[in-house]
């Protein structure tokens, strides 16, 4: 166990660890019948008929082969370096996922609208339930870093690993479609179908089928399971994760509409990180089942024999990858500023030049509108906020200083009278729920102009009357450049309605292409300064300082 303070250990290490998995029964159901209902007829056809035949396939025959044979060393490397990648994102993606242990296919994420969720636990309707109080333990066994609550060091190795991931993919698809190679996965006839059946009705019954060597070629369940690996759930992955940027769902809000809106496509994302689970236990079992040292001979060396050094090589390549694990594991709770650093290194200036440069565009309608919006964050305990909600914020000013050649303070009516603008916006938050509401504000860029900011002024400070994850006050920052983006406001009004203290009164940020974290509630004062660095421990913002969150969470 890691040593944590008493306050670290109440985010990471809860006393309530329980874990369950409840799935609503109609999708119990529809589950059930499409495994079923194949696996019944495979079992009948057998015991009426027999075992279908499966003729033999000339060009994956060892001495008569006339297609591509053999594993090429490109091919042998992006096997290792995929499944070293794939590993470490389905652990890292199952830590991200238990921030919000519920999946929907509804982007309001109503209690109760959930299809599947990892938690006992259903959301108490006499007290406050915020998302953070949702989120559950992971065994690090598991999970990458484990624990609970540990989003921020999970992202820094999904969006690590999904840049391997996406590389290698495109090496080995590059090379497969410039070789000979792409004749072993790509179909060449839609009787495949038909032959993929009749193995099928094999392994339903606890057979194997007639196996060609796979140094020469595959099945043809074996051909198109690979194929849908390689070319539909592997780009499915990817287009899903794209799916839940809000810098690209709100510039094109009919991308995520694909896959049925953002929160369809979290749940495939999902659908499809556990199809690679049980791709790789069936392909796993196969290749012991089928000669496990000729197997590993195949893929490790080259060469079609049964020495035993394609095994032995191959479990120490397995070793390394689950040591991995463990180093991982280790930096990420011995060194995690330094996994943050490295993560923003590599990932922010793609970020910079592709996603933080798209606006805003998103429209919904008032009946869009979500019946419920999860709280997040701690309400302040100050005195001084209590006495402003006792006194509906009449007394509220809005303190605006630092790098600015008007520094102010600002009532709520005087924050109105710079403008009001309203939108109606779906929020993204980074443990994955999101709701749609309608907000009403002063533009940030009305502000900006009215306190005109100094030379070199280029970060803004928000700070909150609301407490940090573990002490202090709440802050974060954004850049002058995002802030005078469309939709970006000060909101003091929430569905028509004064904005609720459960929801940030007296103000709250809206930045629409960032992850809500990023969207400070209970606005106390702002600060205009040269750089984020200035401010805190230097990293831009208080989930930044003690989470490691992203600086630049586009995604």
């Amino acid at each position: 166990m890691i040593p944590l303070t008493d306050a670290e250990r109440a985010v990471y290490y809860p006393a309530d660890r329980r874990f369950r998995v409840w799935i609503r029964p109609s999708v119990l159901i529809m589950i059930a019948m499409l495994v079923l209902v194949p696996l019944s007829v495979a079992w009948v056809q057998a015991r009426l008929w027999g075992f279908p035949y499966i003729a033999p396939n000339p060009a994956a025959m060892p001495g008569t082969a006339t297609g591509p044979h053999g594993f090429p060393a490109w091919v042998r490397w992006c096997h290792f370096f995929n499944l070293f990648f794939i590993f470490m994102l389905i652990r890292s993606g199952l830590s991200i996922l238990m921030d919000h242990p519920r999946l929907y296919f509804n982007d309001g994420c109503t209690p109760g609208s959930e299809w599947i969720r990892f938690t006992p636990l259903k959301v108490p309707k006499d007290r406050l339930w915020t998302a953070k109080d949702d989120n559950r333990y992971i065994s690090p066994v598991v999970g990458l870093p484990g624990y609970s609550h540990s989003i921020g060091i999970g992202r820094c190795w999904h969006f690590l690993n999904v840049y391997g991931f996406v590389l290698t993919g495109f090496f080995f698809v590059s090379g497969l479609l410039t070789s000979n190679q792409w004749e072993r996965l790509v179909p060449a006839s839609w009787g495949i179908f038909a032959q993929a059946w009749s193995t099928f009705v094999y392994y339903a019954n606890f057979h194997l089928p007639p196996e060609p060597n796979g140094f020469y070629g595959y099945n043809a369940l074996q051909q198109l399971v690979y194929f849908a690996t390689i070319f539909i759930m592997a780009p499915l992955a990817i287009l899903t994760g794209m799916a839940m940027s809000p810098a690209l769902v709100n510039r094109f809000p009919r991308y995520p509409r694909l896959f049925g809106g953002r929160q369809g496509a979290r749940s495939i994302h999902f659908l499809v990180l556990v199809g690679f689970v049980y791709f790789i236990i069936a392909h796993v079992t196969l290749v012991a089942l089928t000669g496990f040292r000729r197997n590993m001979n195949h893929i490790v060396l080259g060469v079609d024999n049964t020495s035993p050094n394609g095994m032995v090589l191959g479990l120490i390549g397995l070793a390394l990858v689950v040591l991995s694990w463990v180093v991982a594991h280790y930096i990420s709770w011995y060194f995690p500023r330094g996994l943050q650093h490295v993560s923003r290194t590599l990932t922010e200036p793609v970020k910079l030049l592709t996603l933080d440069r798209l606006s805003p565009q998103q429209r919904y309608t008032k009946e869009q509108i979500s019946p419920y919006f999860w709280p997040n964050g701690k309400l302040p305990v100050r005195d001084e906020w209590k006495q402003l909600v006792a006194g509906d914020f009449k007394d509220y000013r809005l303190k605006i200083s630092g790098m600015v050649e008007n520094p102010v303070e600002l009532s709520l009516d005087d924050l109105r009278a710079l403008g009001e603008e309203e939108t109606i916006t779906m929020h993204h938050c980074i443990q994955g729920w999101s709701g749609i509401a309608q907000w009403n504000g002063v533009p940030l860029r009305r502000l900006v102009e009215y306190v005109r900011p100094k030379p070199g002024a280029a970060t803004i400070v928000f700070h909150s009357f609301g407490p940090a994850p573990l002490g202090g006050h709440y802050y974060d920052t954004q850049s002058l450049y995002n802030a005078m983006k469309p939709e970006c406001m000060l909101a003091y009004g929430m569905n028509g309605q004064p904005l609720p203290a459960t929801y940030g009164a007296p103000l709250r940020l809206r930045v629409e292409n960032q992850l809500g974290y990023k969207m400070v509630k209970w606005i106390e004062r702002i600060e205009f300064v040269e750089s984020e660095k200035l401010v805190g421990k230097g990293e831009g913002g208080s989930n930044e300082d003690e989470e490691y969150f992203d600086l630049l969470p586009n995604i």
